[in-house]
């Protein structure tokens, strides 16, 4: 069963202002979808469980609304519209995690992607469940379980068939700032029979990146010539006019889009305005999803 889905990323806010940002997300996102022609669209809310990472993130990392909260003041708004989401899994206990999975699967997420440690600590650190163990554990529970997949990562091919021996039944890409999407998939398309779903992650990119940088360290992996590059392709997007960032944007979909289509993957789209949801934001995605989208294929 695969999700075929247009999802939106939306990020719980901050509990300081808790419902009141969610309800205004939330009619957001029906305002600039219906400006847009993507009135009824938008299958999926993708929102990301947030851990503290390093100190040196650009923009604080401050107490959030949790999922299912945000979740259950959002839903209401969006007629339509079901819930994904990313769980971290190891800081917990399996009975916790169990608890936990089993609320978000009654509240109506219908796919939940199993994340593990923040970068400051190592593949496996943790007291809980890890990720990879968890996609193995929960597969009653949660039909469609999700993991991350950075293309442009040392030894990704290797670590990714071994979540998808475990169970992973899509794999959430990094944001896209580059086509390396493509080597990947075609490599991994002739290296294994595995065939899971594709959320390719692609975000919009404002002016305000060229002050803060918030982009440019999500993505950041230090030493990593391929990365590198995507981090100048978001500089240059940051500092582009509305025009040539559109064009910018949607060149690369296409070419990332032209490249996987017939791999014989099943593919999603997910879509991030990483400093929150606009008419701009909304105007690239619509012009994206004109090109190619999994529900008009």
């Amino acid at each position: 069963m695969t999700l075929s889905t247009i999802a939106l990323e939306l990020v719980a806010p901050n509990v300081d202002r808790g419902r009141e940002q969610a309800l205004e997300d939330a009619h957001k996102v029906l305002r600039y979808s219906a400006q847009t022609g993507l009135g009824g669209r938008i299958g999926h809310v993708m929102i990301p469980g947030m851990i503290d990472e390093d100190e040196d993130r650009p923009v604080e990392m401050k107490p959030k609304m949790d999922v299912l909260d945000f979740w259950s003041v959002i839903k209401p708004e969006l007629a339509g519209v079901s819930g994904l989401c990313t769980q971290v899994t190891s800081f917990m206990d399996e009975p916790t995690l169990r608890g936990r999975l089993t609320e978000l699967s009654g509240a109506g997420f219908d796919g939940i992607a199993f994340v593990g440690v923040p970068r400051t600590m190592a593949d496996g650190e943790g007291s809980g469940v890890a990720p990879t163990d968890a996609l193995a554990m929960f597969g009653e529970l949660v039909p469609n379980r999700g993991a991350i997949l950075i293309p442009t990562r040392e030894g990704e091919q290797g670590r990714f068939a071994f979540k998808c021996d475990r169970g992973a039944t899509y794999g959430m890409t990094q944001l896209l700032y580059s086509d390396a999407i493509v080597g990947f998939l075609r490599d991994f398309a002739q290296q294994t029979d595995h065939r899971p779903e594709l959320l390719l992650s692609f975000g919009f990119v404002p002016k305000m990146e060229s002050k803060v940088g918030l982009i440019h360290w999500l993505i950041q992996d230090p030493g990593n010539a391929a990365v590198a590059e995507e981090q100048e392709f978001v500089k240059r997007l940051a500092g582009a006019e509305p025009t040539e960032k559109r064009k910018l944007m949607v060149d690369l979909y296409k070419r990332v889009i032209d490249g996987v289509v017939d791999l014989g993957f099943p593919l999603s789209i997910h879509l991030e305005a990483t400093y929150g949801v606009s008419a701009p934001a909304f105007e690239t995605f619509a012009e994206m999803l004109a090109y190619w989208a999994p529900d008009r294929p």
